[in-house]
Formats: C-alpha cells, structure tokens, sequence
C-alpha cells in the first residue's frame, strides 16, 4: 500500500476538497470537520469524474398529511457529491450511491501524519 501526501493538515480547510493524482489514479479527498475521506475520481455510472462535482445537502420532498407536495428542503444531516457528467449522486460519508446503495466509489483510508494528511492506496 502506498502512502500518498494530499496536503498539510492547516490547508486543507473544513468543507473544501482536494484532488491528488498518483500515475493514473486520481483520488478526491473531503474535509467536513474533522472527518477526512477519500474517493476514487470515477463515477461507477459512467466513468465520469465523480470528485470534480459540487457537493451539496441532500434535497428531500416535504409531504403533507393529505400526501400533496408542501415543497423542497435540504436535509442538513446528508451531504451527496454530485457527479459532473450525470449528476449522480454519492453519500459523502460511505461513497454509496444514492439511487442503487450497493454501488459505491472506491473508498481509500485516510491518515495524518506529523501535521500531513496521506491516502493510502
């Protein structure tokens, strides 16, 4: 297993991503607090660049109690990753995809190291 440096622990700020390459594989990794996670750059629909997409809170439909729509609102506790190509969605937590949980990206381990964040791949 390789250990690859993504960046010193101070510049990768809560809420920003950063892309690291290592030969053809290139690996998305999140900051949300303290949790870091790391993401294969490869949409399992279609091969698109799943970690180049936004990320955004998951969008839900509120339904009254007569089941009419009573609107949209974000879901502040689920955060997806939207890929570019197609816009399928990813939970940002386990990589599942939203529309089929048994597809998922491919998950890397993160760790720090000495003020330096690494996936290991």
């Amino acid at each position: 297993m390789k250990k690859i440096f993504v960046s010193k622990e101070s510049d990768l700020a809560d809420g920003a991503r950063q892309l690291v390459r290592e030969g053809e594989l290139e690996i998305g990794v999140y900051r949300r607090g303290a949790a870091l996670v790391a993401y294969r750059n490869l949409c399992v629909h279609q091969g698109g660049p799943a970690c180049e997409g936004i990320t955004m809170h998951k969008v839900v439909e509120v339904i009254r109690p007569d089941k009419t729509s009573a609107g949209l609102r974000f879901d502040m506790n689920e955060e997806h990753i939207v890929c570019p190509w197609h816009g399928v969605e990813y939970e940002l937590k386990t990589g599942a995809c939203v529309a089929d949980k048994k597809r998922k990206l491919k998950k890397y381990e993160v760790v720090t190291e000495e003020g330096n964040i690494y996936v290991l791949a």
